[in-house]
């Protein structure tokens, strides 16, 4: 990587950290006018679950109003992605020289699309999935009162996080370019990885095994993802490399 003044970084982190901020308040607006359409959409698989067996309510004389404002600012953290992921890539660029500029960039796109992938995820697969076994778990003829705002809030963040979370392949990749991981290393750290993934998973799902399993697999299934992608893509380009280095000599 170049080398750069510590003034020049804090500068540059300044300069993008107030464009993404900028970014968000612009998307926040953006998506506070279609907030209604937005809340129906997150809606749509919880009362796909409830059917005629419950219902959505607001418990305090606020929380419609501030679900709205709690809403537009996670959706906005969701649609404007694609700008701050690139205020990101605008941050790391001026550190690193041409050749690692070639290398670096496609894991910006591949990010973007892991975070789409991450949510979309979330969306269609974990929230059916764990709504109907909630609402079909237990006491049956009860009727559900969920409160709006914490199913908003709570939704919304889960989305969030797991766009994150889909990261994990990606960071894997970065991580063995840049040396720190190998493919024996991944390997060998595999179960004690699961381990680690089992309890986070205890910790933040409720205290079910339908839900910690719906969180653990996809945590599992992306590291083995992100170990393959060591494996076939870094491990290969590493060879080649040394090769053209020995010829050289």
């Amino acid at each position: 990587m170049k080398e750069m003044e510590l003034t020049d970084h804090l500068h540059e982190l300044r300069k993008r950290v107030i464009n993404i901020v900028i970014i968000l308040i612009i998307s926040f607006f953006v998506c506070y006018g279609f907030g209604e359409k937005l809340q129906d959409i997150l809606l749509a698989p919880l009362r796909s679950a409830l059917g005629v067996e419950g219902k959505v309510v607001f418990l305090g004389l606020l929380d419609k109003v501030l679900t709205q404002f709690q809403l537009a600012f996670w959706s906005a953290v969701i649609f404007s992605s694609p700008l701050w992921f690139h205020q990101l890539w605008l941050f790391i660029k001026p550190g690193l020289y041409e050749s690692e500029v070639k290398v670096v960039r496609p894991f910006i796109m591949i990010g973007f699309l892991l975070f789409c992938l991450g949510i979309s995820f979330g969306y269609f697969l974990v929230f059916p999935f764990t709504f109907e076994t909630i609402m079909t778990f237990g006491v049956k003829n009860i009727e559900a009162t969920i409160s709006l705002k914490e199913y908003i809030v709570l939704s919304s963040k889960v989305l969030v996080f797991l766009g994150i979370l889909f990261q994990m392949p990606n960071v894997m990749l970065i991580m063995g370019f840049m040396g720190v991981v190998d493919k024996e290393l991944l390997s060998t750290s595999r179960r004690y990885v699961v381990a680690a993934f089992a309890v986070l998973a205890a910790v933040l799902t409720p205290p079910d095994i339908i839900t910690m399993m719906a969180l653990w697999v996809p945590l599992v299934l992306l590291y083995e993802i992100g170990l393959w992608a060591v494996a076939l893509i870094v491990m290969p380009y590493k060879k080649r490399k040394e090769k053209v280095l020995l010829s050289e000599e």
